[in-house]
Parts: structure tokens; C-alpha cells; sequence
């Protein structure tokens, strides 16, 4: 029996609170079990000088810890393992966006991590995408772009080793004492992003590794099918923002 007696191929409740703020392009509070992550993004029109004259966009990810997310304080900082993090998640959600589409602008998506309880890269690559979904529709709606720049969905999950078992979306207490941990990063048409396995105390046999990326690949098919259901109708517009004074 798993500590919150879930089944091993079960999700965590998972959730996306969209327009959590009204402030950025896109904001989504996405939620698996007790982790809590604010996802925004922010455009600007511009690109970084090494792609000036490509004709195409970027999008990148900042990711941090905020103090109070854990039981022990978190020092403001970035630290080797939220570069490692943010580079994934911009990874992941360049994975699904036509830069040629996106044109000369850069798109940034911020995860806070409000709460955590395991699984805070994955869950931060769930909600930036909602959130980056979210940020392009506007540009559409607004007539900056032709068409949507996103290509497919993009959703990621933990999975595990833990007591010998498979199981699905590890909360923190699991997460610390598993034999391997992974995480694995989808598209909605099913193909693989990037996987992240290692052996943190024991080593794992091939037919482990094609049950943790079964069990993987189920829990984003459902990821996906929350995230196009949140994304199913087009945000509210924003409200015309003050112009500064000169």
C-alpha cells in the first residue's frame, strides 16, 4: 500500500487554475497532490542577440523554489539543480513550438514552486505549458500571429522504484527513498521528449524500464486530456495595460 493509498498506477489529483494571476500573458496554478506550482509567462518582443536576423522565436524557463515551499527554508538563489530544471523545462515546451511561427519574440515561463511535495519539474512543465498555451492564443486572438505556434501538447511525470514496485507520480516521501528514480517528458501524440532515469540504490533491468515508461506514458495520457480540456476554450482578454508616462 502506498502512503496515500493510491494505486501504483495512479495520479496524484491533479489541477490547472488558470489566469491564477491577471498580470502576464499566460498564468496557470497547476497542482499534483500537495505540489503547488505558479507557471506565467511573459512575452517580449525581442530575441536574444545571438538569434537576431534568424527570423525565428525563443522560448526559455526560469524555475526556483520559493523560501517557504518546504519544511525547511529555501535560500533565494539559483542553484546548479534549478539551471538543470530550467533547461529542461525550455527544452520541453521548445519541443512543441514553431519558432519560424512564433516570430522575432521571446517567450519566458516562470514555475514557482509554492509547494513542494515531489515532482516539481514535472509538474512545472504541465502547468508551462497551459500557461505558454495560453500566452500564444492571446497573441492569435490579438492578430500578432496567423496561427497558434504550438504544434502538440507537452506533459511530464515522475515514476519510480520504490519497496521493488513500479509506481506512478511519486510524492516526496517515496520520491527520497526510491531504488530508481525517472522522469519522463511527452508529447500528446506520444512521443518521448526526454527521460531522466537513474539507479539511487539499486540498478534496474530492462523489462523495470519498459513498465516505468508504460506507467509513465499512462499518466500523461491523462495529463493531456486535463490540459486540453483547461485549454479548451480561449482565455479572457486581458485588460488593456497603462501606458507609462514619458
Amino acid at each position: 500500500m502506498r502512503p496515500d493509498g493510491r494505486a501504483n498506477d495512479e495520479l496524484r489529483p491533479v489541477s490547472f487554475q488558470r489566469d491564477f494571476t491577471d498580470m502576464a500573458d499566460g498564468s496557470v496554478l497547476v497542482g499534483f497532490g500537495r505540489t503547488q506550482v505558479l507557471c506565467t509567462a511573459s512575452i517580449d518582443d525581442d530575441v536574444p542577440r545571438w538569434m537576431r536576423d534568424s527570423g525565428e522565436g525563443w522560448v526559455t524557463a526560469e524555475y526556483n523554489m520559493l523560501p517557504g515551499s518546504s519544511p525547511e527554508r529555501i535560500r533565494r538563489r539559483v542553484s546548479g539543480r534549478d539551471q538543470e530544471i530550467q533547461r529542461m523545462i525550455g527544452r520541453s515546451l521548445r519541443a512543441v513550438c514553431d519558432m519560424e511561427l512564433l516570430g522575432a519574440r521571446s517567450i519566458t515561463v516562470d514555475c514557482d514552486v509554492l509547494q513542494a511535495d515531489g515532482g516539481t519539474r514535472t509538474a512545472a512543465i504541465c502547468g508551462g505549458y497551459v500557461a505558454l498555451h495560453d500566452a500564444l492564443t492571446r497573441l492569435v486572438e490579438a492578430g500578432a500571429l496567423d496561427r497558434h505556434p504550438l504544434t502538440d501538447t507537452c506533459a511530464a511525470v515522475s515514476v519510480g522504484i520504490v519497496d521493488g514496485e513500479c509506481r506512478l507520480d511519486l510524492p516526496y516521501i517515496e520520491d527520497a527513498g526510491a531504488e530508481v528514480d525517472m522522469n519522463v517528458v511527452m508529447t500528446g501524440s506520444g512521443n518521448f521528449v526526454e527521460v531522466q532515469g537513474t539507479a539511487e540504490g539499486a540498478v534496474f533491468h530492462r523489462d523495470q524500464l519498459d513498465t516505468l515508461l508504460d506507467l509513465a506514458a499512462g499518466g500523461i495520457e491523462t495529463i493531456v486530456a486535463a490540459q486540453r480540456q483547461t485549454v479548451a476554450a480561449p482565455p479572457a482578454p486581458r485588460r488593456p495595460r497603462p501606458e507609462r508616462s514619458q
